[in-house]
């Protein structure tokens, strides 16, 4: 059943009369239900669409609330957009510890195919935006499925293989291992992940990828170092592709300074891109 996204109203007051209003919707995805929010543009379509993929500890919503920015913007440039919470997290009700690459990926295969279901969207124009690990996840699906046709990284991940080794052999004991964080509760992360990750040669796979690449990533990035850029473009095998360096930006693009510039231009040049490869 669908609802009224509660912040509509204000999204609609802040952003002018080309917005259409959010709406949450729960998807019945592959093993479970997918919480999401969809944006379309006025009128009937049919739209390119973009669905958006969160980072390691986020929800749809993403740090400071920046996919809930993006998607306005992308309706005002005439795309629709998708962005859901991964297994565990937001408003998942099943645990993290269902959550892999492999899940994400189907998570998103899942709203893809709702999209395409929406009479107001165009199936053949379709776009993947990944943040963080969010930005693996995006590249993966990228790579096996061959009908994107452009794909952004925002700070986007080629390898966590080595992300909390430590913690592996807990893992490996129990089936899981509790990730902590300093801004938010912890989650179980399982050994599946850890499989997944060591496994996954995604530099590789994205050889695969031929639709339009844009990596995105801020200089001050002290997270994903921001050379990561070059190399997901490099791996690539698109024709069109290019890396971005927001001069000054961290992981979360400056979100949470106060200071916007960084994060308007990181919006800017993410709307431009998909309007000119959708």
């Amino acid at each position: 059943m669908r609802m009224l996204f509660a912040g509509a109203l204000l999204a609609l007051a802040s952003f002018g009369p080309a917005m259409a209003a959010d709406e949450d919707v729960v998807i019945n995805g592959t093993g479970r239900n997918i919480p999401a929010t969809i944006t379309l543009p006025e009128g009937d379509g049919p739209f390119p669409f973009v669905v958006m993929f969160h980072g390691t500890g986020s929800n749809r919503h993403e740090a400071g609330n920046g996919y809930d920015l993006l998607a306005p913007k992308l309706a005002e440039a005439g795309i629709a957009s998708a962005r859901f919470d991964f297994a565990g997290s937001g408003d998942s009700t099943v645990d993290y510890v269902q959550y892999t690459p492999s899940s994400g990926m189907q998570d998103g295969l899942d709203v893809i195919a709702y999209m395409r279901g929406l009479e107001q969207i165009d199936d053949a124009r379709l776009g993947l935006l990944g943040w963080s690990q969010g930005g693996m996840i995006a590249m993966l699906t990228a790579a096996r499925t061959p009908d994107v046709k452009s794909l952004v990284t925002w700070a986007g991940v080629l390898d966590m293989s080595f992300y909390l080794a430590d913690q592996y052999d807990d893992a490996k004991a129990n089936g899981f291992t509790v990730m902590k964080f300093d801004w938010r509760e912890p989650l179980n992360l399982s050994l599946n992940w850890f499989e997944e990750v060591r496994a996954l040669k995604l530099a590789d796979e994205l050889a695969n990828y031929k639709g339009a690449l844009l990596a995105i990533n801020g200089s001050a990035d002290t997270v994903v170092d921001p050379a990561i850029a070059d190399a997901i473009v490099a791996a690539a095998g698109s024709d069109n592709k290019q890396v971005e360096i927001i001069d000054g930006a961290d992981h979360t693009y400056n979100i949470f300074s106060g200071d916007m510039t960084a994060f308007d231009k990181l919006m800017q040049v993410t709307v431009d891109w998909f309007a000119k490869t959708l």
